[in-house]
């Protein structure tokens, strides 16, 4: 398993008052996986996707992540978790607003200590991949929605991650590029064997997957296996396995 909880909880001090957000929950996926995670407000949907994405530590319990126990490592050793292992998705797209694409899909290379030269290529490999080399240069501002999600999913790429971890991903789009988005996850995930992980309040977006989990009151209320997943079609072709990107 790339990812495995044992037993892991999360409780927040609010003043006087313990929320736990997450209660002892247990939860294994296994490597080239995709799988969704569903649940009401408040189910500990967040809590647990920062917890998988060494954002946030457990209170109690094991995260085993590729092997390793990561439950008990410091900030910095994380951080350097996060960089080589995880590519991060978000429903708002978290994109520098005055910096064109292939900046923006750069910046965690930037923080590697990569030479200009390489973050160049490597990003419009980057965005290649995402069937977006085009826009390259092009701010957030004249992309459309489903083009900024693109970038963002070309950045989560920029360190080859064996994971990518979405949240919301298709929350601020129309159904149509909301089905666009999700070809790209799963041509990911089936030609490159990228582990997708990803929380959605959308049923329909959920059957794109394999597998659903569903929380309650941070709890897991269950794991429903999906016979026959949708399959997503772009109208744009997606060369996933965009020269100069590792496979």
């Amino acid at each position: 398993m790339v990812i495995e909880l044992r037993n892991v909880s999360k409780t927040y001090q609010m003043g006087e008052v313990q929320v736990r957000a997450v209660v002892d929950l247990s939860l294994s996926i296994a490597a080239g996986e995709m799988t969704a995670i569903m649940g009401p407000s408040g189910s500990g949907k967040s809590t647990l996707m920062n917890i998988i994405g060494c954002l946030d530590q457990p209170s109690s319990g094991q995260y085993i992540l590729d092997g390793a126990d990561v439950s008990k490592l410091n900030g910095n050793a994380l951080a350097e978790i996060r960089n080589r292992k995880l590519g991060f998705v978000f429903q708002s797209y978290n994109l520098l607003k005055r910096t064109r694409a292939i900046d923006n899909v750069e910046v965690p290379l930037v923080y590697a200590g990569v030479t200009a030269r390489e973050r160049h290529h490597r990003a419009l490999a980057a965005l290649e991949a995402v069937g977006l080399r085009e826009r390259a240069h092009h701010r957030p501002n004249e992309l459309s929605g489903g083009e900024q999600q693109r970038v963002a999913i070309a950045r989560a790429l920029i360190n080859d991650p064996a994971i990518i971890l979405a949240d919301e991903p298709t929350g601020n789009l129309d159904s149509r590029t909301g089905v666009e988005i999700m070809a790209i996850f799963q041509a990911l995930n089936r030609e490159r064997g990228i582990t997708v992980v990803f929380v959605t309040h959308a049923q329909e977006i959920a059957e794109y997957t394999r597998r659903i989990v569903r929380l309650r009151d941070g709890r897991l209320e269950g794991i429903e296996t999906v016979a026959e997943p949708r399959v997503a079609e772009s109208r744009t072709a997606v060369p996933t396995a965009a020269p100069g990107m590792a496979s």
